[in-house]
Formats: C-alpha cells, sequence, structure tokens
C-alpha cells in the first residue's frame, strides 16, 4: 500500500503550457509513461521550462498536446541515465493528477522534507549575494529516494551552510530551470540545462516536523479530493 506520509514530503503544483511533444519513457504494470516539457510562468513574468513525466492514460484522457494548458499536481522525483558510459542524475516532475478548472496563487509551488545528503556548498557571488547548494534525499514508497538540488539564497544560505550531512530539512520553494554553458574541449562548448529548487522557506533539526506543508503548499482547495481527470498509476 502506498504510504501517505512519503506522498506528502514530496508535493508539487504547476500550472503551465506544454512546448515539447511527448517522448516515450518507460512501462509500469502495462501502462506507458511519456515525457515532456511544461513553460510555467514566475510571477516576475519570466518563465521556467520543466520536464515532466506522464501517463499515456492521462494524456488521451484529456488530449494533451503542444499548446495544451495543464494544472497538475504530482512529485519531483530523480533517477540515473546511463550517458556515454557515466551516471547522470535526472530530474522530472511526475504527474500524479490533473486538476480541471483550479488554480492557484503561485503557478509553481513545491515542498519537500528530507535528509542532507552531502555536506552543503557555500559560496559569495561577484556582487556579494550569498548562495548554498544542498543535495536533499527524499524517501519514496517501495524503499526509493530521490536526490533533489536545492539552492538557498542570503539569510536562508547562511543557515543552510552549517547544516550537517544526515539531518533532516523540510523546504518550500520552486523549481527552476537554468541554462549554464558546459566546456567540452578547447574549442567546443554545449548550452545545458540544470533544474533545481530554488528555496524560499526551511526549517531543520527538530523543527522540521513542524513545518507547515499544508500552509506552504497553498493547495488546501484540493485537499481530501480528485480531479475529474484521473489519477496516475505510481511508478
Amino acid at each position: 500500500m502506498y504510504n501517505e506520509e512519503k506522498q506528502n514530503n514530496n508535493r508539487v503544483f504547476i500550472k503551465g503550457e506544454i512546448v515539447t511533444e511527448a517522448r516515450y519513457s518507460h512501462e509500469v504494470y502495462g501502462e506507458g509513461f511519456y515525457e515532456t516539457d511544461v513553460l510555467v510562468k514566475r510571477l516576475s513574468g519570466q518563465a521556467d521550462v520543466l520536464p515532466v513525466t506522464i501517463s499515456e492514460r492521462l494524456i488521451e484522457l484529456n488530449d494533451l498536446k503542444v499548446g495544451s494548458e495543464i494544472s497538475a499536481i504530482g512529485q519531483f522525483r530523480s533517477y540515473n541515465k546511463l550517458s556515454d558510459g557515466k551516471s547522470k542524475l535526472m530530474l522530472t516532475v511526475f504527474i500524479r493528477e490533473l486538476i480541471d478548472g483550479k488554480t492557484a496563487k503561485n503557478p509553481n509551488n513545491i515542498v519537500l522534507s528530507g535528509y542532507i545528503c552531502k555536506p552543503p556548498i557555500y559560496r559569495t557571488t561577484p556582487f556579494s549575494r550569498e548562495i548554498a547548494d544542498v543535495l536533499i534525499a527524499v524517501n519514496r514508497a517501495y524503499n526509493k529516494s530521490d536526490y533533489i538540488p536545492c539552492i538557498a539564497w542570503g539569510r536562508n544560505a547562511r543557515f543552510v551552510k552549517n547544516l550537517s550531512v544526515g539531518e533532516k530539512i523540510a523546504i518550500s520553494g520552486r523549481i527552476q530551470s537554468r541554462e549554464y554553458t558546459k566546456k567540452l574541449s578547447e574549442t567546443e562548448t554545449k548550452t545545458m540545462t540544470a533544474y533545481e529548487v530554488s528555496i524560499s522557506k526551511l526549517s531543520a533539526y527538530e523543527n522540521a516536523d513542524d513545518f507547515d506543508a499544508e500552509a506552504e503548499f497553498d493547495l488546501n482547495f484540493i485537499s481530501g479530493e480528485h480531479g475529474e481527470n484521473g489519477e496516475a498509476s505510481l511508478a
């Protein structure tokens, strides 16, 4: 049976537009899953293009295609993909349910709780802005875990840099996409895209259990309800 606690420790809401054709990903218990990209606008007017995994059944039931607008809840998941003989951590928003006709003020919202699995990396920019990178292991059902890269700013960065591997942490924020240039050789570069959670609020130590996920998630209107568009099987 699916563990409700593990479902609540990784919760995502996104609202946006499908911008790429669906690509076959994998199959679980006879149900096919596809990958696509969804453009989600920020409150500032900028946008993030996020990788999404969705079941074939939800695609067909809702006639989803490029240009379709979706509102969805799910989880931010990770998996390892072998590329050029190396294992690469991949990230995707796994959609569990489409919410028909319902929205939230924030079109991109995530709440996570898990454990720090690498020492946080603290640094400052040339403009003296404080940043800390932290990798959080989030438990999932069936003895699986998702490894989610997060980034904290300012006061949150100063707090995160003092945390240790194994400490429990709860965070809320948004999923962002960020382009960077990777140097392949002396003459060749490649533009890559990284995905991470930009932290807006966090709690750690003994306070992590008291983190008000419902308030942070800001989606109380769907509590105990299910959209008419179906729910994906667990993968």
